[in-house]
């Protein structure tokens, strides 16, 4: 795989500059980058929202619909447990201290992922080649969906606009089934890590502990505790996972890919034209960032401009930060991509798979 360098070269001292406004900020307000009551406190109503559905249905005697619409419920809190506790922990914002977050990244285990496929996809993957072919798997649904004009087209392709949707909702399950062990040989393989490359026999003992511990929890617990059908058990277990999956991929294409975010393509030698700083900046767009709700369920994934220049600081800080950074990039002329709601950004994700399942020449 080619080797990727972003230009070293940022004349008007952009990203400096930026970082100067956000450490006096921090410094003026006495605060820490990490997580505070606001978080702790959001992280205690998300695992609320994931776990008391589930324990209703095992100890109270309900109508099976009505365990299903509870299914749906812990659905939405297994989005946003992974939004607001998982994701930040493993970004090592959740708190100041690193046995928390390594403590609160685990929480990963409990929504079907894996800690160490997470953040060799996530931190250094998505983070560092942001909307890169072949570099982002972020972007790579395979040949299902065409998510780059640099993607190979299928005739299928004309219709994703009105099947994505269906799709979106199969990534948590995914994650469950196949998906961990697909990323872990292969990143294994390529000896990727997020730090220190990890022994991969422990790895592999990790995955299929989890896994084991996984199922059991939420298939077999179930099938011993409910007078129920097992393939009732199955069904609830999917919709769980097809709510969850719909809320994390939506927000996540919201994000990156839309009409106003770029999909560069670095020169025969692998060089981008911008820094990463900047890079960022043409590559992400922020929504509903004034939507008090939107901010508090995504974990601030709705200011992903913000969180992809500063990764390693909490969202509870984003709504503070976004001032700062959008006033610094109208300064220096640099782009600053967002939908004012969610409803708009909706819309133009799905106009934009229209756009790019036309036949290239078409397009």
């Amino acid at each position: 795989m080619k080797t990727i360098n972003f230009s070293r070269v940022d004349k008007a001292k952009f990203l400096k500059t930026l970082n100067k406004r956000v450490n006096l900020y921090f410094k003026e307000n006495q605060l820490k980058r990490t997580g505070n009551w606001k978080l702790y406190s959001k992280a205690v109503i998300m695992f609320s929202l994931f776990f008391v559905p589930f324990i209703l249905i095992l100890m109270v005697a309900m109508p099976q619909w009505v365990m299903i619409l509870l299914m749906v419920v812990t659905g939405i809190g297994m989005a946003g447990v992974g939004m607001n506790v998982m994701h930040d922990s493993n970004h090592d914002s959740f708190s100041s201290k690193k046995w928390v977050n390594k403590l609160m990244g685990s929480s990963i285990y409990i929504l079907a992922g894996n800690v160490y496929n997470w953040k060799v996809q996530h931190n250094v993957l998505h983070h560092t080649f942001t909307n890169i072919k072949d570099h982002d798997e972020d972007i790579d649904a395979g040949r299902i969906i065409r998510f780059s004009q640099h993607s190979s087209w299928l005739p299928i392709h004309k219709i994703q606009k009105y099947y994505s949707v269906f799709i979106y909702g199969l990534l948590t399950i995914n994650w469950a089934i196949t998906t961990d062990i697909k990323q872990m040989h292969r990143y294994l393989k390529r000896k990727l890590s997020y730090g220190d490359f990890p022994n991969p026999a422990t790895e592999w003992t990790k995955l299929v502990i989890s896994k084991i511990g996984y199922y059991a929890l939420w298939i077999v617990l179930p099938l011993l505790v409910l007078d129920v059908a097992w393939w009732k058990i199955f069904i609830g277990f999917f919709v769980m996972h097809y709510t969850a999956g719909m809320i994390l991929s939506l927000v996540f294409q919201l994000a990156h890919i839309v009409p106003n975010t770029e999909m560069p393509v670095p020169d025969k030698d692998g060089n981008l034209e911008h820094t990463w700083a900047v890079h960022q900046l043409y590559t992400t767009s922020n929504f509903a960032s004034s939507n008090s709700f939107v901010n508090f369920y995504t974990g601030g994934l709705n200011h992903q401009v913000e969180h992809h220049i500063f990764p390693h600081i909490s969202h509870i800080h984003y709504k503070k930060l976004a001032k700062i950074l959008k006033e610094t990039t109208k300064e220096f002329n640099l782009p600053y991509n967002e939908y004012k709601t969610t409803r708009s950004a909706i819309i133009a994700h799905f106009r934009h798979l229209g756009v790019l399942g036309k036949k290239p020449e078409l397009a």
